[in-house]
């Protein structure tokens, strides 16, 4: 082992890109005096939301049922005290709610208003992804073994070695849309990839809502030996 040391080297690699979908959860709420009367009216509220849904494009695919709830409706009548009061049931609550998946980002803050001119209660979202993360992950898996190599066959020079040979290779998957900090050496050298490009600036998109840029990327943890 003395003469043929080993090195281990964690090494992050991640690319910022605009992602290319946005989910969005809506929902819809109807009261009444009755259970059934609750159901219904939002049955039509509802129906009336998926028009609106697939008419701005959305596909079948990516339209789902997130939950149906039903609950009472309670008001609280004070006492004629004013110490002490009950809970009168008024009637009944009945909500659905839907996620739905857009590829047209641009075309978001429109969505929005056509679903709440359809009767949409509540909006939750949009929540960002990147549709397809291979081929990043692929490019940051490359950047990430040739710096691997690099940092680790600058270890060995520093110690009277010549090179080094992988033995193995632990990875993990980072996709995140907040800055990843990494920790660990930085050496500089000049057979190191350079740091990509800064992404071209993301097109004018309009309106409220701001995509951004979400992270993908690898952590590969690599193990050398140095040779001579």
């Amino acid at each position: 082992m003395a003469n043929t040391p080993l090195v281990r080297v964690s090494i992050a690699e991640n690319l910022r890109t605009p992602p290319d979908e946005a989910s969005l959860t809506v929902g819809t709420t109807a009261k009444a005096t009755t259970a059934k009367e609750a159901v219904a009216a939002n049955k039509v509220k509802t129906e009336r939301l998926l028009a609106a849904i697939r008419s701005a494009g959305i596909r079948e695919r990516d339209i789902q049922t997130q939950g149906i709830q039903l609950s009472a409706d309670y008001r609280w009548e004070q006492g004629t005290s004013g110490r002490d009061g009950r809970q009168v049931l008024v009637g009944y609550v009945a909500g659905n709610s839907v996620q739905i998946k857009t590829r047209d980002l641009d075309a978001v803050t429109g969505l929005l208003d056509s679903l709440t001119a359809a009767g949409a209660d509540t909006i939750y979202g949009p929540t960002f992804a990147i549709a397809d993360p291979s081929p990043l992950r692929r490019e940051a898996r490359l950047r990430a073994m040739a710096r691997g190599e690099a940092e680790a066959t600058e270890y060995a020079r520093n110690n009277g070695f010549t090179r080094v040979r992988l033995l193995s290779v632990e990875e993990g998957v980072s996709y995140r849309g907040t800055d990843i900090v990494v920790t660990g050496s930085r050496i500089v050298n000049a057979s190191a990839p350079p740091p990509p490009p800064p992404p071209p600036p993301a097109p004018e998109r309009g309106g409220i809502v701001a995509p951004g840029q979400l992270e993908t990327g690898v952590q590969l943890n690599m193990l050398y030996r140095m040779e001579r």
